[in-house]
């Protein structure tokens, strides 16, 4: 999650709303990055999205059953979306979104039984850190 946090102290400092991710398998880093809407003007560059394409493109398996994603900020729907998509094993999340978060505040899908697959998730993790930067963001923005 340190190194998650890293990114969006990175993401901060290019304007993005800071959130990072690092997508890890077999106890290594595989990818870290960040949020890069603004950078590359596409409304799906989120970081977990980013992790999840640039991980399984180096892994050259779309399927991630053994991967653990950390992230900053609970996922959103669209994350969320992609993350049962590539049968992510684990994730692993800082602070909550109570407005769009998918996982375990607004909408639960990663633990939705209607869904051919579920993600084991823990919460919480660095949540103040997690939770500070994306204030200060916010902070600056208002």
């Amino acid at each position: 999650m340190e190194i998650a946090l890293q990114e969006a102290h990175k993401a901060l400092s290019e304007g993005e709303v800071p959130v990072g991710a690092v997508l890890v398998s077999e106890q290594k880093v595989v990818v870290s990055t960040r949020n890069r809407k603004e950078a590359d003007h596409d409304p799906t560059a989120h970081a977990e999205l980013m992790a999840i394409r640039k991980g399984t493109a180096l892994r050259g398996d779309w399927r991630l059953e053994s991967a653990t994603l950390y992230v900053t900020k609970e996922p959103c729907i669209m994350c969320a979306g992609a993350m049962l998509n590539a049968r992510l094993g684990r994730l692993v999340f800082g602070c909550s979104d109570t407005r769009f978060g998918a996982v375990n505040s607004r909408y639960q899908l990663l633990h939705d039984p209607g869904l051919n697959h579920r993600v084991r998730v823990k919460a919480g993790v660095l949540e103040e850190k997690c939770s500070a930067i994306l204030r200060e963001f916010f902070n600056l923005r208002r």
